[in-house]
C-alpha cells in the first residue's frame, strides 16, 4: 500500500511553484523598501503583518526575510520578526574600507571582461544622473552603474560579497547625499567621469585608483556625521 505522503500529485508540484513566487515577490517588495529608505535602520518587519498584506502564509515571508538576511538587508531576530540592521559609525566605517579595497580588486577582474555594449550602459546610466536631481533617481542609477562596472567579475563569490556591501551601507549612502546636496553632485559626475574614462581605456590602474578614491570619499564625510548613528 502507497501513503499519500509518498506521492507528489501535480497539486503538490503547483503549491510548490506558488510558494516559490510567493517568497520571491515579498522579498522583491521588501528589497525595494529597504533600499529606497522606506523601511529604515533599527525597524522590525513583522511576519504577520507582511503576510497580511500579501494574503499569503507566514512560511513565503520568512523564506523571504531568509533571503533578505543572505543579501545584508535583514536580520533574523525571532521566529516572528525581523529588522533592518541598526549599524554604528564604526562598523559603517568598516563596511567602507572593506569596500575600498573588494570594489577595486572587482573592478579589476571585469575591465578586461566588459563588452563594448556594457561600456555603452555605463556612459547611459552616467548621462541620466547628470540630468536629473531626484534623490532616489540618483541612488537607483548610481546603484546600477557600479554594479554592472563590475560584470565582467566572474567570481561568484567576491561579486557576492560586493553586493552585500552595498546593500548593508544603502542607508548611509542616501544620508550622505541628503546632507551633502545637489551642490555637491558635480563631485560625484566628476569621479564618475575619471573612473568610466578609464574604464574604457581598459585601464585598471588608474580604474582601481579612482574608484578607490570615489568610496573613500564617503567614508570620510560619513564619519564627519556621527549623528547619523545611533549613539552608545
Amino acid at each position: 500500500m502507497i501513503r499519500t505522503a509518498d506521492v507528489t500529485t501535480p497539486e503538490d508540484a503547483d503549491a510548490g511553484h506558488v510558494s516559490v513566487s510567493a517568497a520571491e515577490q515579498v522579498a522583491a517588495d521588501l528589497r525595494r523598501r529597504i533600499l529606497a529608505g522606506e523601511i529604515v535602520p533599527g525597524e522590525r518587519i513583522r511576519q504577520e503583518e507582511v503576510a497580511e498584506r500579501f494574503g499569503v502564509s507566514r512560511l513565503p515571508v520568512r523564506e523571504a526575510l531568509r533571503m533578505l538576511e543572505a543579501e545584508g538587508l535583514t536580520e533574523l531576530e525571532t521566529k516572528k520578526s525581523a529588522r533592518v540592521p541598526l549599524l554604528g559609525m564604526r562598523q559603517v566605517a568598516l563596511m567602507y574600507q572593506m569596500r575600498e579595497r573588494l570594489e577595486p580588486l572587482s573592478l579589476s577582474e571585469s575591465i578586461p571582461n566588459l563588452t563594448g555594449a556594457q561600456i555603452d550602459r555605463l556612459d547611459e546610466l552616467q548621462a541620466g544622473i547628470e540630468k536629473d536631481d531626484d534623490l532616489q533617481h540618483f541612488l537607483d542609477l548610481d546603484r546600477e552603474l557600479h554594479l554592472l562596472s563590475y560584470a565582467g567579475c566572474d567570481s561568484d563569490q567576491l561579486i557576492g560579497a560586493v553586493t552585500r556591501l552595498w546593500n548593508s551601507t544603502q542607508y548611509y549612502r542616501r544620508a550622505f547625499m541628503m546632507f551633502s546636496g545637489p551642490q555637491r553632485r558635480w563631485v560625484v559626475n566628476a569621479e564618475h567621469s575619471l573612473l568610466l574614462n578609464a574604464i574604457r581605456r581598459r585601464d585598471i590602474v588608474e580604474g582601481e585608483h579612482f574608484l578607490t578614491v570615489h568610496i573613500r570619499r564617503t567614508r570620510i564625510e560619513l564619519e564627519r556625521h556621527p549623528e547619523l548613528f545611533p549613539q552608545p
